[in-house]
């Protein structure tokens, strides 16, 4: 249903540097530079971050939240400890979550500027 989100960020170089870094295990990479914005996807941009530069620093996690399937337990490790690595906040680290219907494992980042990112994969054991 969805073709691409995009976020607001306050500093475009530090964002994308945080982006590329947090991406790189699920296989995203930067596809677009424009001079306001920058689009990362597989082989389309799917995912954007847009400047606004008089944008005020959000408190962690009141931003946007956006989340992202990965293919394995392995690749949501690797996103969280990369994205704490390119300077992000832990906002849930990886693990298994309950729920009413599924199984799922997650974690949970906050950007920079506040925005909540979260990655998933859904466990085939329920």
């Amino acid at each position: 249903m969805l073709d691409h989100v995009s976020v607001g960020v306050s500093d475009l170089e530090r964002a994308s540097r945080f982006y590329e870094a947090a991406f790189a295990p699920l296989g995203l990479a930067k596809l677009v530079v424009r001079p306001a914005t920058v689009g990362f996807g597989k082989t389309y941009p799917e995912f954007w971050i847009n400047l606004r530069p008089d944008m005020t620093m959000l408190l962690p996690g009141s931003g946007a939240h956006v989340c992202l399937r990965a293919r394995a337990v392995a690749d949501v490790d690797a996103f969280h400890a990369a994205a704490l690595n390119a300077g992000g906040l832990s906002d849930g680290g990886p693990g298994r979550r309950p729920h009413d219907r599924v199984a799922y494992y997650a974690a949970f980042v906050c950007d920079p500027d506040g925005n909540r990112i979260e990655v998933v994969t859904f466990l085939k054991d329920g």
